[in-house]
């Protein structure tokens, strides 16, 4: 799975680490919000000083996800870490985002149809702003200091410095 080959979410070690995962959130869902911060350092892979992510929060894996310093993911945020997902320093992500790695085969029917997947990891530069509602596509980099508007579905890299937007996402001008 890490290395992006294809893989069965049947898989029993990954059952297994989902349901490890499931449990932490069920904590952090059901504690205030220094209580959350402390299940947050146990459950992701690191976070960094100041960052914080309001319930409801999802994840499959919790230490596939890094965040860095003065961080913040508002409401309803979901992260699909199949794969690697690095959140840079000063982040802000709008309510209900979603950062989604993982990948179905598109040409081989018989293998989506067995529920084979693959996955490709996202990266989000410093000071980078999502807006609610934005959707993140596997192995898409948003750049230090863009921003990308509410609603928008992001299927190919965003560069640094633009304000970007739409459906699917594309840069609007130069920040």
């Amino acid at each position: 799975m890490l290395a992006g080959d294809l893989y069965r979410d049947d898989d029993p070690e990954l059952v297994a680490e989902r349901k490890h995962c499931q449990t932490l959130l069920d904590r952090f869902h059901a504690v205030d919000a220094e209580g959350r911060h402390a299940v947050l350092t146990r459950l992701l892979g690191g976070i960094g000083e100041g960052s914080w992510i309001m319930p409801r929060f999802q994840c499959d894996y919790g230490y596939l996800i890094r965040i860095g310093s003065n961080s913040f993911l508002n409401y309803d945020a979901i992260l699909m870490d199949c794969a690697p997902i690095s959140i840079g320093d000063d982040v802000s992500i709008g309510p209900r985002a979603q950062l989604l790695t993982a990948l179905h085969p598109i040409e081989d029917h018989e293998k989506r149809r067995q529920r084979w997947e693959s996955a490709a990891p996202i990266s989000i530069g410093d000071n980078a702003w999502l807006g609610g509602g934005v959707i993140v596509c596997p192995g898409v980099t948003i750049g230090i200091n863009s921003v990308v508007g509410a609603g928008s579905v992001v299927t190919r890299s965003v560069p640094d410095h633009v304000l970007a937007a739409g459906n699917p996402c594309k840069p609007i001008r130069d920040l």
